[in-house]
């Protein structure tokens, strides 16, 4: 059976399950369950996005949560067991980074998070840690609402690549 065909047939409640460990919008979620059945890979990619053009900032910061700081391995094991190892595979290039650069960004993100109220969100995939530090660093000089709107383009990043996963890993 195919993975689009097993996604298509759970019950709605497993299939939101399965769909909150791309996105943690719980309204991006419903609504992604009740328009299956799918006829493609394409289709569910392209329901997610408009799915994803229609939630606002509650449901960004709400996806926000589900997502373990840049860098905070230990996080990833003890908080987001569902999706502990996507996340570990998207952070990789934090795993070869310097003292420095992990300081950097464990100082970075709590400034970010005090300056925004919402942790600094980046698709991390193929990234350094010292790429995502210079981005977190760049964008703490945008403004609030700009910055909103760039961590929800990063969510939809990351919730596409984890759509990915979920359709095609074993």
């Amino acid at each position: 059976m195919s993975k689009l065909t097993w996604l298509n047939g759970l019950p709605v409640e497993e299939a939101q399950a399965e769909f909150l460990r791309c996105c943690g919008s719980t309204r991006w979620a419903e609504g992604m369950a009740r328009a299956r059945p799918f006829v493609s890979q394409a289709a569910v990619y392209t329901e997610a996005d408009w799915l994803w053009s229609q939630t606002g900032p509650e449901d960004w910061r709400e996806a926000m949560t589900h997502h373990p700081r840049i860098g905070d391995i230990s996080k990833l094991r003890e908080k987001y067991k569902t999706t502990a190892t996507w996340s570990s595979q998207e952070q990789r290039g934090v795993q070869e980074a310097s003292e420095e650069v992990l300081q950097g960004l464990a100082d970075g993100n709590r400034e970010y998070e005090a300056r925004f109220g919402f942790i600094f969100l980046v698709c991390a995939t193929g990234k350094s840690a010292g790429e995502m530090l210079a981005l977190l660093r760049e964008r703490m000089n945008n403004e609030p609402e700009a910055e909103l709107r760039i961590a929800a383009g990063e969510q939809a990043k990351i919730t596409r690549i984890r759509l990915e996963k979920l359709l095609t890993s074993p």
